[in-house]
């Protein structure tokens, strides 16, 4: 097994663990459990330094183990919105287009709501022109 197929996994495991009421729960019983032993350490700051090191080792940790997880979960919710793409009547330019600048992207942006705000004038214009036809004809035959 590869070191980053056993990274993705240890990632998964962690990131589902983690993500659960009982480690919630868990972790709030170890800062209480601290709390609680503050008197009988006279909150040295030998007692002080175990909370603050373990959360701090902890939190550098989960930094790379989420990352990891949501680098994942990104690429691959990319592939099946290319793919969805890829296979419909939407333009195929915008495959790929996370890879561009966030100008780019911004022009890109610009122009799909610009296109969106025509095509609701132009379905606003058709209603329009429908009841009006439709008053047409009912006026016509009355």
């Amino acid at each position: 097994m590869s070191f980053s197929k056993l990274f993705n996994d240890v990632a998964s495991r962690v990131a589902q663990a983690t993500g659960r009421p009982l480690t919630f729960v868990l972790c709030v019983a170890i800062v209480v459990s601290w709390a609680l032993s503050g008197p009988l350490f006279g909150f040295s700051d030998t007692w002080q330094l175990v909370i603050n090191t373990g959360t701090t080792i902890v939190t550098f940790l989960m930094v790379f183990l989420i990352q990891n997880t949501q680098n994942r979960d990104g690429a691959a919710i990319q592939a099946k919105l290319d793919e969805l793409i890829r296979t419909s009547a939407a333009g195929n330019a915008f495959i790929g287009i996370e890879h561009l600048t966030e100008e780019e992207l911004d022009k890109i942006r610009a122009t799909c709501e610009q296109r969106a705000r025509m095509a609701e004038a132009a379905d606003t214009a058709e209603d329009q022109a429908n009841r009006r036809a439709a008053a047409a004809a009912e006026a016509a035959t009355s």
